[in-house]
C-alpha cells in the first residue's frame, strides 16, 4: 500500500524502515553486519520502499551501502544533516549538531559515499533547529545548491514543537519528519497542516513511542510530550478494553492508529529482528482501523 509523498511526484509504502536499531552496540541492540545484511534485504523483499537513516546512527549508512547499495533503483533513501562529522566519544544522545554550510556540504557528501550512491532522495535537517539558527547558518541555501547539483531530489525537516510551526511557515521544506503515535498527538494539527501545504510526511515513534511491546515499553525521548504522559493517558482511557473486544493487539492497534491518520504519507518503523519486521509488515497491510474502532480510540486518547 503506497501514498503519494507529497507533492514530490513520488509514491512511498506507508511502512517505511528506519535504520537506527543498526547502530549497534552500545546505542542500540548488538546486530552482526551479515545479519543487519539480510535484515536490510528482507525489508526490500518485503514491499518496503523508503529506507530512513541518519549519519548519527553508526554504522548504518555503511550497512545500507555495503548490502543494499546495489538494490538503490528499489527504494526511497532518506538520511539527515546537521549531525557531526565526529561525534565525541563520551557524548551521550542527543548529539551536538552543527548547521553550518561548511558541515552540512561534508555530512551529506560523506553520506553519499558511505551509501554508495550518487544522490539523496531526501535529506531532512535533524533534531529541529529553531528557524533562526538555520537562517544564521544558510542551512537551507545549502542544500538547496546540493540539490542543484544533483546531490539531494528533497529536502526535509525532522521538526517537533515549539519550532515546526517555524518551519512550516518558511515554506521551503518537501517533507516533513514528526513524531506521533496513539499516546502522543500534539502533533497532530500540525501533520495536517503541512500535508495540506503540499509537504510529505513522514511519522516516526507510530509504533515504538506508543506501546513499543506487548509489555508496554512506554518511551518518551527528546520530544515535547511529559514522561510518563502517554502511559497514564492509556491506562485512564479504557481503550484496552476496546481492544479486547475487537479482538486485536496493542501492537496492532498502535501501528494501525498511525497509519489511519488521513495526513500520513509513510510512518517509520525500525527493528533489528526480523520476526518483528515481518510482524510490522504484515500489520501494514491491513491499513488504517476500521472506522468506527479509529472514532472511538480518537474519543478516548486525547489529542
Amino acid at each position: 500500500m503506497t501514498r503519494p509523498l507529497g507533492q514530490t511526484q513520488t509514491d512511498v509504502t506507508i511502512l517505511g524502515y528506519g535504520a537506527m536499531e543498526l547502530r549497534g552496540a552500545p546505542r542500540g541492540p548488538e546486530i552482526a553486519d551479515e545479519d543487519a545484511g539480510r535484515l536490510l534485504n528482507a525489508v526490500l523483499d518485503g514491499g518496503i520502499s523508503l529506507i530512513d537513516t541518519s549519519p548519527d546512527y553508526g554504522r548504518s549508512e555503511e550497512l545500507i551501502g555495503r548490502y543494499v547499495g546495489h538494490r538503490r533503483a528499489e527504494f526511497f533513501l532518506a538520511s539527515k544533516c546537521g549531525c557531526l562529522l565526529e561525534v565525541p566519544a563520551d557524548a551521550p544522545p542527543p548529539y551536538p549538531h552543527d548547521y553550518s554550510p561548511g558541515n552540512v556540504r561534508a555530512v551529506v557528501e560523506r553520506s553519499l559515499r558511505r551509501l554508495g550512491t550518487d544522490h539523496l532522495d531526501l535529506v531532512q535537517v535533524h533534531m529541529s533547529p529553531s528557524r533562526a539558527t538555520l537562517e544564521e547558518n544558510h542551512t537551507v541555501q545549502t542544500l538547496q545548491a546540493l540539490r542543484n547539483e544533483g546531490k539531494v531530489r528533497f529536502i526535509g525537516m525532522s521538526g517537533i514543537l515549539p519550532d515546526l510551526p517555524d518551519h512550516l511557515a518558511m515554506n521551503v521544506f518537501d517533507a516533513f519528519q514528526i513524531p506521533y503515535s496513539a499516546v502522543q498527538r500534539d502533533h497532530e494539527n500540525l501533520i495536517t497542516e503541512a500535508a495540506e501545504a503540499g509537504a510529505g510526511t513522514l511519522i516516526r515513534g507510530g509504533a515504538a513511542r506508543g506501546a513499543a511491546s506487548e509489555e508496554k515499553n512506554w518511551r518518551t525521548g527528546p520530544l515535547t510530550q511529559k514522561p510518563g504522559l502517554g502511559q497514564r493517558n492509556w491506562e485512564s482511557s479504557g481503550i484496552e478494553e476496546v481492544l479486547a473486544d475487537a479482538g486485536m493487539s496493542t501492537m496492532e492497534f498502535v501501528l494501525r492508529f498511525t497509519l489511519s491518520l488521513p495526513a500520513l504519507s509513510t510512518t517509520i518503523v525500525g527493528t533489528a529482528n526480523p520476526a518483528h519486521l515481518a510482524a510490522n509488515i504484515a500489520i501494514a497491510e491491513k491499513g488504517p482501523l476500521p472506522a468506527d474502532l479509529y472514532e472511538e480510540a480518537k474519543k478516548r486518547l486525547p489529542q
